[in-house]
């Protein structure tokens, strides 16, 4: 192992047990609850399971340096959706992306998502963020337990606190305030620019 992999393996983060979270979330949805409202405002339950499952495997392409439609394309070209079998493909489409980012090459050199060039080390936190925000608005919006990954968390929390201190990316909404003794999801959330006391509307 050359001095950088090293380097690069001591700031890794597992993917899998996030990803696993996502995917019980995903099963755990029933085919009733498909249009309920998200704490995306623009994205029904199941906009957002299709949003999930591209940004799965635009960034497994990301993590493996294969550059193209997937990682080519800005998430805003058009509205996610969900096809026939959605669950399988989700499902296997998390388990490759968490072995992906296993490999130390995944977290070196630069990297591509959402048209976007950037370092691998910052494509595997801007992942780690979107499985962490989105699986909360899937457990929101559908009524379900979410006993998140507490390294994925901390995690996305750090990344989401440099977001906030500097240039916005448009990605994000405006930060949500919330008191100083609130969980650390919670202050995840509101710096994802969510409320964190979201709840469907009647």
């Amino acid at each position: 192992m050359t001095d950088a992999t090293d380097r690069t393996a001591q700031h890794m983060v597992d993917f899998g047990p996030q990803t696993r979270i996502v995917a019980r979330l995903a099963d755990g949805v029933r085919e009733d609850q498909l249009d309920l409202p998200t704490p995306c405002p623009e994205y029904a339950v199941h906009h957002l399971l299709g949003h999930l499952l591209g940004l799965t495997v635009a960034f497994g392409d990301a993590g493996r340096k294969n550059l193209g439609p997937t990682t080519d394309t800005s998430p805003r070209a058009q509205r996610p959706d969900i096809t026939d079998g959605w669950r399988d493909v989700l499902a296997k489409a998390l388990d490759d992306l968490a072995q992906v980012w296993r490999d130390p090459a995944a977290w070196q050199g630069m990297t591509r998502a959402g048209g976007v060039d950037l370092p691998g080390a910052v494509a595997a936190m801007v992942a780690l963020d979107e499985l962490v925000v989105h699986a909360w608005d899937l457990a929101k919006a559908t009524g379900q337990d979410y006993a998140r990954d507490e390294a994925a968390l901390q995690a996305a929390h750090a990344f989401l606190l440099q977001s906030a201190e500097g240039p916005r990316p448009d990605i994000f909404g405006p930060v949500v305030q919330v008191e100083d003794s609130a969980t650390l999801l919670d202050r995840a959330v509101g710096l994802s620019g969510r409320d964190p006391g979201w709840k469907p509307t009647a």
